[in-house]
């Protein structure tokens, strides 16, 4: 098609040339000095085409020799420029290769590269990442000194570049988690706070400071975290319900106090507050600190769907109400009689029911539940022991000293498997 083309081109030009300069019957006279000269029209224009090619010709030719010394320069200066390009990309390669050694030297060849080119010196995100890569090399390496010394030079650099600076984020980040890495969550918050809040919420970021904070003993602020992790899909579904609830139980086992632990609990979310496992560990520490009326009152709207829990928050359930009993109001017997069919097919339920019943002075109705928790031998050794000894103490309630002997026996049994 090119060469169509060109024929098509030579033709159009051979046409013209022929229509043009065929007739030849023009002439041009030059007069100089008292001389005179005769040429042809045709001779004298294909003269003055020649003329312009080699005057054309003679300054392109004394331009390219005057810009030499300049061409010189840009092409050392691209050669070294590539020289530090190449040796960057190398140190990166070695870094993802787990090569540290070579890819600190590597990134330390790049930045001598271009602080010996004055004209590369300018380009601060370049030097910047290459001491981002030292740092992280060297962190793996365990040199903290100088590791530290090539992140604050990244910060310092990275202030210079243009915005968005992704250099000091990624300064940040990695600053954060060599701070996790040393144990010291103090430092790590200090720098994850400095970044940006659009930052602060990216997946790793968040990471980062959760790690930061359950390293810190802050679990309510793990949990908050946490949370969000969970909303920007950060886990699984099934991972970030087990870590939620063990944050948020960590985080009810902070209370000294019933008062500072009623604030902690205004504190969850919701979705906490309606969590089985939570609410009967809350109930749990709730009594421990003496409010039972009150760990009864959080437990109640999940115990009058007791039926229809799973059976390790059931069993949790139980195990509240069981540490929950003192004091227990009577408006309580009804959900205890409705719970009577589920707690034939749970030990730990008997357990609970059992207690509350005998707490309520029903002793026929606690008898026969606790028998049954008492003689199940999947339930665990200390909450049998419970169920004999409460057995005990209702035989002499009864007058029935034998039978209390029988039960406090088989109840040091059970202590003792």
């Amino acid at each position: 098609m090119r060469t169509i083309v060109w024929l098509l081109l030579l033709a159009v030009v051979a046409v013209v040339a022929a229509s043009g300069l065929g007739g030849n019957d023009g002439l041009v006279s030059i007069y100089w000095l008292g001389w005179r000269t005769d040429l042809s029209f045709n001779l004298f224009v294909i003269s003055m085409v020649l003329l312009f090619l080699a005057i054309y010709s003679t300054i392109r030719g004394l331009d390219s020799l005057i810009g030499l010394p300049q061409r010189a320069k840009r092409w050392r200066l691209t050669q070294r420029d590539r020289a530090a390009q190449t040796a960057l990309r190398e140190a990166l390669a070695l870094y993802l290769a787990a090569r540290y050694t070579r890819a600190h030297r590597e990134a330390q060849r790049a930045i001598a590269i271009q602080a010996d080119t004055p004209d590369l010196t300018l380009d601060a995100e370049f030097t910047a990442l290459a001491h981002l890569l030292s740092a992280g090399s060297l962190h793996r390496l365990q040199d903290r000194k100088h590791r530290d010394e090539h992140l604050q030079r990244a910060l310092d650099l990275s202030l210079l570049t243009r915005r968005p600076r992704a250099t000091e984020e990624g300064a940040r980040l990695l600053a954060a988690e060599c701070a996790i890495d040393d144990r010291d969550p103090t430092r790590a918050l200090r720098d994850l706070g400095e970044l940006a809040p659009g930052v602060a919420r990216r997946t790793q970021a968040l990471r980062l400071k959760l790690q930061a904070a359950r390293l810190a003993r802050q679990p309510l602020e793990a949990l908050k975290t946490a949370r969000l992790l969970a909303k920007h899909q950060g886990f699984t579904e099934g991972a970030a319900e087990g870590l939620l609830r063990t944050l948020a139980t960590e985080t009810l086992e902070t209370a000294r106090d019933a008062e500072q632990l009623r604030k902690i609990w205004q504190q969850l979310d919701p979705a906490d507050r309606r969590d089985p496992i939570v609410v009967a560990r809350g109930a749990t520490r709730m009594s421990e600190l003496g409010a039972h009326k009150e760990a009864r009152q959080w437990l109640a709207p999940l115990w009058d769907q007791i039926s229809r829990q799973r059976p390790e928050a059931s069993e949790a359930l139980a195990q509240a109400l069981s540490n929950s009993l003192l004091g227990l109001e009577p408006e309580w017997l009804p959900r205890l009689d409705a719970a009577t069919p589920a707690a034939l097919r749970s030990a730990g339920l008997a357990l609970a029911v059992g207690l509350a019943l005998a707490e309520r002075q029903l002793w026929g109705k606690a008898r026969s539940l606790l028998l049954s928790a008492a003689n199940d031998l999947q339930l665990d050794s200390h909450r049998r022991r419970r169920a004999w000894t409460r057995l005990a103490q209702l035989a002499e309630q009864e007058h029935r000293a034998d039978e209390a002997a029988r039960f406090y026996r088989l109840a040091a049994l059970a202590d003792a498997a």
